[in-house]
């Protein structure tokens, strides 16, 4: 999965300093792993941005790329467009 990079101007306006540290909370999926018997039902595709728990998941840089390995269980929903 790769993060989606948050705005950094609220809805009413207000522009949020480099210094507000907010971890991402939405992604799009790139690849989608076997379920083991403890997952959940899968309920993204690959294309989808999805939702996921605050601090779900493992970051890693793949080719100068910042991923992120997520759970089926860390994933809240799926944003519709």
């Amino acid at each position: 999965m790769e993060p989606v990079e948050m705005e950094k101007t609220t809805p009413s306006g207000i522009v949020l300093p480099d210094t507000v540290d907010k971890k991402p909370q939405l992604g799009k999926v790139l690849a989608i792993g076997p379920a083991d018997d403890k997952a959940k039902k899968v309920i993204c595709k690959v294309g989808d941005t999805i939702v996921y728990r605050k601090w779900g998941g493992e970051d890693f840089e793949y080719q100068n790329r910042k991923l992120m390995f997520v759970k089926f269980d860390d994933v809240l929903g799926v944003v519709k467009n």
